[in-house]
């Protein structure tokens, strides 16, 4: 079996539909995906529409952490998206990504980059507007050459001249409201050193004492030296090990399936889960 288990559609930042998200990973050989949209189930009914025979899906969301000033973010599978907690907290997320938006096209504005809010919610579409969005924006003005040159400290790294920070879950809290809604929570690449600061060992071993049920180990942002050190760590907290590509189209250069999740991982997330459950495809819609 082949599982990614980290995608983005365009109910977020990536740049396929939902439904051209799951045919791309059936004709990629997937056998499962899971779409994990930023703060956002909104793609989920439109990727079960249309859900080639074949494939699963896993429904999921990346929701956005920060601990002690440190961005971080926690898959959350299989979770009732509908339950009212977690959902409350989702949406007063997503509330605050317009104004933060806004805030970092002012600052761009401020040092002579003559970006918009106009062109950024072209770029977002009906997606949730973040960062990525403005990158893109960048990218199109001919600042920077691609969306990651955007990330960093000269524009809109954690702390870059043009950050503008937004609300974000305390992830201890998140834990618990995932848990609570049945779902499972996988902290996403807690070794991303290139994306800005991240938090420590000692924290990681915290939130698995708080119910932290894996961390994303084969991810494009870590090297081989730092997968096998978390590894290491998942084995000595009882943490689960998950792969995926963190797919976002053509946004980034990460591809379906360029990392992976173990299938016997993947059946534990399936039996911890008591909010929903992986979804079969029967043929989808053309």
């Amino acid at each position: 079996m082949r599982i990614d288990l980290h995608t983005h559609s365009t109910a977020s930042d990536g740049t396929d539909t939902p439904a051209d998200l799951v045919r791309k990973a059936a004709a990629a050989g997937l056998d499962v995906v899971a779409l994990t949209d930023h703060d956002t189930t909104r793609g989920h009914a439109e990727a079960l529409a249309a859900l080639p025979q074949g494939l699963t899906l896993v429904t999921g969301a990346e929701l956005s952490c920060r601990l002690d000033g440190v961005s971080m973010h926690l898959l959350a599978y299989l979770f009732d998206p509908e339950e009212p907690a977690l959902l409350a907290e989702r949406e007063l997320v997503r509330d605050d990504r317009v104004p933060r938006a806004k805030g970092m096209i002012a600052k761009l504005n401020e040092l002579g980059v003559p970006v918009t809010w106009e062109q950024v919610a072209r770029i977002a579409g009906n997606g949730s507007v973040g960062r990525p969005h403005v990158a893109s924006a960048l990218v199109e003005l001919g600042v920077v050459d691609s969306v990651s040159d955007a990330f960093t400290p000269e524009w809109l790294a954690d702390g870059g001249r043009a950050y503008v920070p937004k609300h974000e879950t305390d992830p201890f809290e998140a834990v618990r409201l995932v848990k609570n809604a049945g779902g499972v929570a996988v902290f996403a690449h807690p070794a991303a050193v290139k994306r800005g600061r991240t938090v420590p060992d000692s924290a990681i071993a915290e939130l698995a004492r708080a119910g932290l049920d894996g961390i994303e180990v084969d991810h494009m942002d870590h090297d081989p030296g730092t997968r096998a050190r978390l590894r290491g760590l998942a084995g000595e907290l009882g943490l689960l090990v998950t792969g995926s590509s963190d797919y976002h189209g053509s946004r980034k250069t990460c591809v379906l399936g360029e990392f992976s999740t173990d299938p016997e991982v993947y059946g534990e997330i399936t039996r911890r889960a008591t909010g929903a459950f992986p979804v079969p495809g029967t043929g989808g819609a053309v």
